[in-house]
């Protein structure tokens, strides 16, 4: 399916935006000049640490690329339950001899002033994490000329992300690494989502607008099957976890196919929110107690996990990955869009040949 928004790059590649330093500006105009969309991950940034990147991209790359915003967060944590969830985590704290974050550090993520930026100096395309922007935000970075997306882990919120007037849905399965993107966190909701190629499928009969798969794709096989069940592109994050590129510890890349890491799971214990990653000792002990607290116990936890990277400690690290972290690949971040590219065609020649 072909769309304006489509258009803007030739392949059907997207690479995921992965707040945290990981999707840098070389990463993401590496893979627009490889011919897919180039994602930065404004998440975590201040609003003129999202401008500097911006403009290091532009230097990068003449090619259109995109802009992650994560929406605020409505205040829902129960500030009891985080003071427990503290006390649990003080044997972390003295064993990488440092201090606990603090849990009050702000809800918002300097999301107004990053608005400000993105309509004074426009971008090709801005995605949004969380939720739904309302009309206005979607109707004033239409004005200067701006494609948006949202997440959307359900044919209800793909709905909502349709009224509300934006040019596409990223459809996540449940497969995906990193934050799962629903609208509504609650611990009912834990582990309650659709397998990706279910989901394109009923987001497809939901809503017109063009829909971007993402979650646990790492082979062009893949990409090719999410584009035969309707969908307009494909986002990948953990592929491009470990390229040359990406700006991932170097012990999170090791991670992704390290015999010590053999699974996943969805767990709140390092932000508050369900967000996949590899099973290490910080999830194990600490995920059954982690409060239903986005960002609060993400502000609790970033000294932890700062600590354990600078010890070279994996396992009180978040290692975001999606269930097909095994199937990664080391290698120069454009030329994993080549070959990508190269298997999506061998793979669409099969099913051509194979229904003839």
């Amino acid at each position: 399916m072909s769309s304006a928004l489509t258009d803007l790059f030739p392949l059907p590649i997207v690479q995921a935006p992965m707040a945290g330093g990981i999707s840098v500006p070389q990463l993401a105009a590496a893979v627009c000049e490889a011919g897919g969309l180039g994602f930065l991950a404004a998440g975590y940034k201040t609003a003129d640490g999202m401008y500097q990147e911006i403009k290091q991209l532009r230097s990068l790359t003449g090619r259109p690329f995109g802009v992650n915003v994560f929406l605020p967060h409505p205040d829902l944590a129960d500030p009891a339950a985080v003071d427990v969830y503290a006390h649990q985590l003080a044997g972390e704290a003295t064993w990488y001899e440092t201090e606990l974050g603090d849990p009050e550090s702000g809800r918002d993520d300097g999301f107004e002033a990053k608005l400000v930026v993105l309509r004074d100096n426009p971008v090709p395309v801005v995605s949004f994490h969380f939720g739904v922007p309302d009309r206005e935000v979607v109707d004033t970075l239409h004005r200067v000329g701006t494609f948006v997306l949202a997440a959307a882990t359900t044919p209800e919120e793909a709905r909502a992300v349709e009224r509300a007037g934006a040019d596409g849905v990223i459809a996540q399965g449940i497969e995906a690494g990193g934050h799962q993107g629903t609208h509504r966190d609650t611990p009912e909701t834990d582990g309650s989502g659709l397998g990706l190629l279910s989901l394109v499928a009923q987001v497809r009969e939901a809503v017109d607008i063009p829909v971007v798969a993402a979650g646990g794709l790492m082979r062009g096989g893949q990409i090719a099957a999410v584009l035969a069940a309707g969908a307009a592109a494909a986002q990948l994050g953990t592929a491009f976890l470990p390229t040359h590129e990406s700006g991932a510890h170097a012990l999170h890349k090791q991670a992704l196919t390290n015999p010590l890491f053999v699974r996943t799971e969805l767990t709140r214990a390092f932000t508050g929110r369900p967000a996949r990653g590899l099973v290490n000792r910080f999830l194990r002990e600490h995920g059954p107690y982690a409060p239903a607290a986005y960002p609060d116990v993400h502000h609790l936890t970033a000294p932890l996990r700062k600590a354990a990277a600078k010890a070279g400690d994996p396992q009180g690290m978040a290692l975001w990955a999606g269930q097909g972290h095994r199937m990664a690949r080391e290698m120069p971040a454009g030329r994993l869009v080549e070959v990508l590219a190269g298997e999506l065609a061998a793979a669409r020649a099969a099913l051509a040949g194979g229904a003839r």
